[in-house]
């Protein structure tokens, strides 16, 4: 939702500024940033604004301190961006990061007011310009009209987090792949994405070796073997009574 908001606003701007006049009162549209000093200073993980930010030594990579949390929970973690492993003790404060947080100002981009980078997520949570913006985004319209209700907590099964180093947007077949080249050894319990993702899973559920029941159970996606033209209940039954057995 907050990406699709940042590509709606970051369009609106775009036309505005083509919209406006050059110095000498010609119209024209103005040459557009390179990159804007937000996006210099934006979490690739929560993509605001860096919040407490750290950084890896071996890659030198910077997140919120937040936001690389669950990679320091696994015993082998990967930097999220560049996939690189990395000793959780060589994780800092990046005091740099910080005092040019401090220095540097950028237009809200709702109001347009300069405001200094380190107090920029404090200003958009109470700017009333950006709220406005955030409730004319686009929302979620079926394709075919319907009478049936909206659902607004839409479970996602399409990607999927890995348990151990928190890499997102991993679909069933990359998580296998991911896991089986990066985790291999990881002897840590952990809950299956996939299958708490299902209505049938149990999200407390930690499966004694994750990798096995990767190759077993999600080796292939669960719609090559589901047949969709036959009872749905008699399949998510089927389905259940596998979980089962192997837990």
């Amino acid at each position: 939702m907050m990406a699709m908001f940042r590509s709606f606003v970051s369009a609106s701007s775009q036309l505005r500024q083509q919209q406006q006049q050059q110095p000498n009162g010609r119209p024209g549209s103005l040459a557009a940033p390179a990159e804007s000093i937000e996006s210099q200073f934006s979490c690739p993980i929560c993509l605001e604004v860096y919040h407490k930010p750290v950084s890896i030594a071996s890659c030198a990579h910077t997140f919120c301190g937040e936001c690389l949390q669950p990679c320091l929970q696994v015993t082998s973690p990967l930097c999220p961006l560049c996939r690189v492993p990395f000793d959780p003790k060589k994780v800092e404060r990046s005091s740099s990061v910080e005092k040019q947080l401090a220095s540097f100002k950028a237009p809200c981009r709702g109001c347009n007011k300069k405001v200094a980078l380190v107090k920029m997520r404090t200003h958009i949570a109470s700017c009333s310009k950006v709220q406005e913006q955030m409730a004319n985004c686009p929302k979620f319209v079926p394709v075919v009209p319907t009478s049936q209700p909206i659902p607004s907590n839409i479970p996602n099964r399409s990607t999927f987090v890995c348990p151990f180093c928190g890499a997102r947007n991993l679909d069933q077949q990359e998580l296998v792949k991911h896991c089986m080249e990066n985790h291999r050894n990881d002897p840590n319990r952990v809950v299956c994405p996939v299958c708490s993702a299902m209505p049938w899973g149990d999200p407390s559920y930690k499966s004694s070796n994750f990798l096995q029941h990767l190759l077993h159970r999600h080796k292939f996606s669960y719609d090559t073997f589901v047949d969709y033209s036959i009872d749905e209940e008699a399949a998510l039954q089927a389905a259940l009574a596998l979980s089962l057995t192997e837990n």
